[in-house]
């Protein structure tokens, strides 16, 4: 039997990795993107509101997904005043308000994503962020972007395991 692929022909069948041909392949089961995903909004009364169209966090699965959050202190609104030092407090300090309304903590944050408007504040923050993690670290990537939100200088998102 030969297997005609895009790339050429294999002429024995041990060389296909699924003999099924494509047609079949979702024959008889749903598609992935037509499963409803079954999450929950979680908007926590004591943070600061959303500057958007979005939630604060979601819990799909045992899996929380933060948003990223910038240094609004929840009691105004406002950016809070200071360095890249004080405003990763802040957001930190948002993302541990949204945790512990899940009953979570930092130990079980699996991921983050920082974002900074200059990398050159990256040893600033990387200061007050590890006040707040310890051994085992979550696995991290930082990123430096040209703005973000309402002139903040950090923003960090969070992914957590219940």
């Amino acid at each position: 039997m030969i297997h005609q692929l895009s790339y050429g022909v294999l002429p024995t069948r041990q060389w296909v990795l699924n003999p099924i041909p494509p047609q079949r392949w979702t024959a008889g089961r749903k598609s992935a993107y037509s499963r409803p995903v079954n999450k929950t909004a979680i908007n926590p009364p004591n943070a600061a509101p959303a500057a958007g169209p979005y939630s604060h966090a979601v819990h799909a699965g045992e899996i929380l997904f933060c948003a990223g959050q910038i240094p609004l202190v929840p009691e105004t609104g406002q950016i809070v005043a200071g360095d890249v030092r004080a405003q990763t407090e802040r957001v930190l300090e948002n993302l541990k308000l949204i945790l512990n309304h899940e009953k979570l903590t930092f130990g079980n944050v699996v991921k983050t994503t920082v974002f900074l408007t200059n990398l050159a504040d990256f040893a600033a923050m990387n200061e007050i962020y590890g006040q707040y993690f310890s051994a085992p670290y979550p696995a991290r990537s930082t990123i430096q972007v040209a703005a973000l939100p309402r002139g903040a200088n950090v923003e960090i998102e969070a992914i957590a395991h219940y």
